[in-house]
């Protein structure tokens, strides 16, 4: 199985987009994750949503908008908002996690494959097969 993570942006105007791509295939939406970090001296989030594996193919897109919404339990907003929102439509719960921020990776692919390790390490995601 290939599980890749499909980065949509830093959340500004591309949350709409993930949010879209939640409700458009919400038959096939696993989980929906937050990813807290401090980087830079903010305490930013990155939302992300799951998807069941293609068949054939087994292909498992992670879509994410990266580091660019605050954190909600330090500054409210209204994109975190629209996530729960769409997180109450799918009746699914937003599996919240504390992460090292992408800035301390060299590079940002190291840093995505830190985030499929915890959420393997989590059965969040299935193991490699």
């Amino acid at each position: 199985m290939i599980q890749r993570f499909i980065e949509l942006g830093e959340g500004y105007s591309d949350i709409y987009e993930l949010l879209e791509i939640g409700r458009a295939s919400r038959g096939r939406v696993l989980r929906l994750l937050a990813f807290h970090t401090t980087k830079e001296g903010r305490q930013v989030t990155s939302l992300a949503i799951t998807m069941q594996p293609t068949d054939p193919g087994e292909f498992q897109p992670i879509y994410i908008c990266r580091e660019g919404i605050p954190n909600p339990a330090v500054t409210p907003n209204k994109r975190y908002d629209l996530f729960a929102e769409l997180a109450y439509e799918l009746e699914k719960p937003i599996i919240e996690l504390d992460v090292k921020p992408s800035n301390a990776f060299a590079e940002k692919e190291l840093f995505y494959q830190h985030l499929i390790g915890i959420l393997r390490m989590n059965k969040y995601l299935p193991p490699m097969k």
